[in-house]
């Protein structure tokens, strides 16, 4: 009888071996051949030897991405990427970056994963979370002496197979998880392990938990202000195209944007850190484009200053290209309230595309008066989506002045407290649709979108139950300013809709979540009844509670987005006007020749089509 041969069983692959090859899967199908070529070389020019091991220092990235010193944030930078360069293997972070792991941190940043690991950006934004995060314990007893999560990895540690690394401090269980907190799985780590077939690599592993993690307020606050100068970067732009925005008043101005920012994520005063449940309730909402900036920021490194792509390869010199022109600014026209840090903080729940070099600024109170006459002349002929900004400082809950006890008269009760400490507040809607004149329904559309900027950034989604989003409604000339119809307002109901309950009260009707201007644009009110449902715009994710904000209107501003297609079909428009008014002026009755009055006032649509002119006689 024969005897089957005993094979020697196959030794699992190292961590180092599936990191290797993760690497060089991410190489091949996520680079171009060009682009992995220009970060060898940019990481063969840059980095660090120590001990035969190749890496890049805290410094160097930061020298090379420049980023302004002003901020402080290289070494929060510098330690997320240091988690995201040990995945898979989270538990071993922080890693040495070596030219492997920038594969892996640029292809996370950039989102070119999804060419290879078919994962949505819930998995990212997990994995971007750790890599901010500390252990709240530790953090308190760190008492502000040291940073969180401040070390580097020392190169010739994460060179070794048998080493056993401390890891972050978010990897470390607390003792005051709740028993059956389950560790939930990193799906983005499994489609990695899956991708290389390694999935028992990853069931045997050390997963790092998020249970008692929290990202420290400060370490966030430094790194919103660099995501705001960085929104509108494009790939091959430098960081310091925009040193203009770190120094004296606009240093000031983004530290206060920040801090509105912040303010959607926890109370500092109260707090010390962001926890994981309420930063992924929050950002999905209010911040969907949060990270956008880092894939243009980390694709630099995909740019060698070395590589001369003007040379041809006969030696010859290039024809001569005709000068391009200098790109447009990212705002072209001059706000109030829109600068360029408002701008960037729109562009974290905007698509960038609809926002920078595309924004032009139909109405200004400041410039074209606070008269619903004067917004309907600027905006109307606008065929494409609109922002309004409105600005103001919130009233005394007892008014004290004639103008502002009128238009607390048409509201209802007061029941709600402030919504913030602050009594500087600005509040805006993004309007999908052309606007109009609002009879008996609203328009808009579920894209429209109702926020809050200051001091309290926050967003409300559109509701697709409620089509309440916008309404435009000049009051009866014989009304007061303040009379019920008049103003403009998004999530109340429609004039038409209210009449009744109005005649009955004497009160307008709010939304559940609703902003709304009186038609002198002296005043406005902003409502969130968190109990309530069925409204046109959903409640807000980072407040769970009742508040309303009444405030006299300081600056109002309408911006259309879109290029120079949409800014020539509104000239158009309003030369169309132009001529139909100066041909309504001109019109010269009693000339005798009755049938060229007649034609004139047929063409303006004055007589005609069952509408009498008077007589011509």
């Amino acid at each position: 009888m024969g005897q089957a041969q005993s094979s020697e069983p196959v030794a699992p692959p190292s961590n180092e071996q599936i990191t290797k090859q993760l690497a060089n899967k991410f190489a091949e199908k996520c680079f171009t051949s060009l682009e992995l070529y220009s970060l060898k070389d940019n990481f063969k020019g840059l980095a660090d030897t120590q001990q035969g091991v190749r890496y890049f220092k805290e410094e160097t990235v930061s020298r090379f991405l420049e980023i302004p010193d002003v901020l402080h944030v290289s070494p929060v930078l510098f330690n997320m990427l240091s988690y995201i360069g040990a995945f898979p293997f989270l538990q071993d972070a922080p890693a040495v970056l070596g030219l492997e792991q920038m594969v892996i941190v640029i292809t996370i940043l950039t989102e070119r994963y999804r060419r290879v690991l078919a994962k949505g950006p819930t998995d990212r934004r997990k994995l971007l979370f750790k890599s901010l995060a500390v252990y709240d314990k530790k953090l308190s007893e760190m008492g502000g002496e040291k940073q969180p999560g401040s070390a580097q990895a020392e190169p010739p540690a994460a060179t070794s197979t048998t080493t056993t690394t401390a890891g972050f401090a978010v990897d470390q269980p607390g003792d005051d998880e709740p028993e059956d907190a389950a560790e939930e799985d990193d799906s983005l780590v499994m489609a990695a392990f899956e991708s290389l077939d390694y999935v028992a690599a990853f069931k045997h592993g050390n997963a790092p938990t998020i249970h008692g993690a929290m990202i420290p307020a400060d370490n966030f606050r430094k790194l919103v202000m660099l995501l705001l100068i960085i929104a509108p970067m494009e790939p091959q732009e430098r960081l310091s195209q925009y040193s203009h925005r770190v120094v004296g008043d606009e240093l000031e101005n983004l530290r206060s944007t920040a801090e509105s920012v912040l303010a959607t994520f926890l109370d500092v005063e109260k707090s010390p850190g962001i926890k994981f449940k309420h930063f992924d309730a929050i950002v999905p909402v209010c911040f969907p484009y949060l990270f956008n900036g880092l894939s243009s920021l980390f694709e630099h490194f995909l740019f060698s200053k070395n590589l001369d792509l003007s040379k041809h390869k006969d030696g010859l010199p290039p024809p001569k290209m005709v000068a391009e022109s200098e790109p447009q600014p990212l705002l072209q026209d001059k706000g109030d309230i829109l600068d360029l840090n408002v701008l960037s903080q729109l562009s974290f729940f905007i698509p960038g595309s609809d926002l920078f070099r595309r924004l032009r600024l139909l109405y200004s109170g400041d410039n074209d008066g606070f008269s619903m006459g004067s917004f309907e002349t600027k905006v109307f002929n606008w065929r494409a989506p609109t922002i309004v900004l409105v600005r103001g400082t919130r009233v005394d809950d007892t008014p004290n002045k004639g103008q502002e006890s009128s238009f607390a008269a048409t509201l209802p009760p007061r029941r709600f407290p402030h919504g913030s400490t602050s009594d500087r507040l600005t509040f805006g809607a993004y309007i999908g649709q052309p606007w109009r004149h609002t009879n008996r329904e609203c328009f808009g559309d579920t894209d429209c979108k109702l926020f809050q900027l200051e001091p309290v950034h926050d967003v409300f989604p559109a509701s697709s139950l409620n089509r309440d989003y916008a309404c435009f409604t000049k009051p009866p000339s014989s009304s007061s300013s303040s009379a019920h119809g008049g103003g403009v307002s998004f999530g109340c109901p429609a004039p038409a809709a209210s009449s009744q309950s109005y005649r009955r009260t004497g009160t307008v009707s709010l939304g559940p979540v609703s902003l709304l201007l009186d038609s002198s644009f002296e005043f406005g009110v902003f409502t969130h009844d968190h109990t309530s449902r069925g409204g046109a715009f959903a409640t807000s994710a980072a407040r769970p509670f009742d508040f309303q904000d009444r405030f006299e209107v300081e600056s109002l501003e309408v911006w259309g987005c879109g290029g120079d297609a949409e800014a020539r079909v509104q000239a158009e428009r309003w030369a169309w006007e132009a001529r139909e008014a100066e041909a309504r002026r001109r019109v010269n009755l009693g000339t005798g020749d009755v049938e060229a009055d007649r034609a004139l006032l047929e063409m303006a649509g004055l007589i005609g089509q069952n509408r009498s002119g008077g007589s011509m006689s």
